[in-house]
């Protein structure tokens, strides 16, 4: 899944907000939105940030656009964190501004696009997430006027996304990078967690049935609780918080956060708008390059099922990377540290399409080990 709101603005709180100070903001209205279940939305909102300029190629189209996706609960802001965008975003760097147009969605139902708290409650269309990549889609085509991308990158539910946008619209990118995340439905371990977290919200008797006058504070704390397990990694905090007085101090600090943050109809819905996810039939319709990037230390998308490696080779131009556990990597949440990986995304933006056909792995040093399938 999963970056929850609470996670990601803890992450950024951690140092000056510079990026997010020089990108640019708009909002696309989309009207009568037709959701997959056939409800309709009067006016949809897409809230967007981006950063650089887009650069038009010999036949007048936009040529540099590169999406990226965020998580379950994130928003536009959540890679404008020092951590990915210092590693990503500055000269010669992979996602250098100056080259490339960077666009930074809010998924329908997150921060400052259209969303069941601001107003509609429990009323609001209950989104999947078909919904959300048609909005994105209708975002890029009509509202910013591209027709083509470079690169759609998402992590966590931005993976599972760029997953939809492949099978979905075949050749709109030259390339996908989807990180943390799996293309099967959402079952076991994975789905009793979301099941937990929504049910301590609807359990909480504050919740009202939506209509809430202030937070569910009982149910946003336990749900919290549970984000803050799945998308930790044990050596990682083991390493940040190795006293008893230690973590109990963060986890308080965490968890009051996280409540003030997590609105609880909205945390329904974005945990729920998985439901009908699971494009692994259909990865055949997949040609471009694909880089697949998922942590061993993922406690969401365990290594173990073995489930990337198989469906890797439904794709004819994948190559999925599982990166050992190391000093260096944040369970889940690796994807936001670029430079773990930030040497494959290079790789991938060189690529012309071609299928990789190498394989390697390297057990015994600390380098980042790599699954190559085709």
């Amino acid at each position: 899944m999963t970056q929850s709101k609470a996670t990601g603005s803890i992450i950024a709180a951690q140092s000056a907000d510079s990026w997010t100070a020089q990108a640019k903001e708009g909002t696309f209205t989309v009207s009568h939105f037709l959701f997959s279940d056939g409800d309709t939305l009067p006016v949809l909102n897409l809230h967007y940030r981006t950063l650089g300029s887009p650069h038009r190629g010999p036949d007048g189209h936009i040529d540099n656009a590169v999406l990226l996706l965020h998580g379950t609960g994130g928003s536009s802001k959540s890679f404008l964190i020092p951590t990915f965008a210092d590693v990503l975003f500055g000269p010669g760097q992979p996602l250098d501004i100056q080259h490339y147009y960077l666009i930074f969605p809010d998924a329908i139902g997150h921060d400052e696009s259209s969303k069941p708290s601001d107003g509609l409650h429990m009323h609001f269309p209950r989104y999947d997430y078909d919904d959300m990549v048609r909005a994105q889609h209708l975002l890029v085509q009509d509202g910013l006027h591209i027709d083509h991308l470079r690169l759609i990158f998402g992590a966590s539910m931005g993976g599972m996304h760029a997953f939809l946008w492949g099978v979905t619209y075949p050749g709109y990118a030259d390339a996908l990078a989807p990180f943390a995340c799996l293309t099967v439905p959402i079952a076991g371990r994975n789905q009793m967690w979301r099941t937990m977290a929504m049910e301590d919200i609807r359990n909480d008797p504050a919740w009202l049935g939506g209509e809430y006058k202030s937070g569910p504070v009982a149910g946003l704390r336990a749900t919290s609780d549970i984000f803050l397990i799945a998308t930790s990694s044990a050596l990682d905090l083991q390493k940040q918080y190795p006293t008893r007085q230690q973590t109990e101090t963060y986890t308080d600090r965490y968890l009051d956060q996280s409540v003030r943050l997590i609105d609880a109809n909205d945390c329904l819905y974005y945990l729920d708008a998985s439901r009908s996810y699971g494009p692994s039939a259909q990865l055949g319709r997949i040609t471009v390059p694909v880089l697949w990037v998922n942590s061993a230390d993922d406690f969401i998308n365990s290594p173990e099922l073995g489930i990337a490696q198989q469906e890797a080779s439904r794709m004819s131009n994948a190559r999925f990377i599982l990166l050992p556990i190391t000093s260096e990597t944040h369970g889940h949440l690796t994807f936001n540290y670029a430079a773990v990986w930030q040497q494959y995304l290079t790789e991938l933006l060189k690529r012309k399409g071609t299928p990789d056909v190498e394989s390697s792995r390297d057990s015994s040093s600390r380098e980042l080990a790599s699954t190559v399938l085709h």
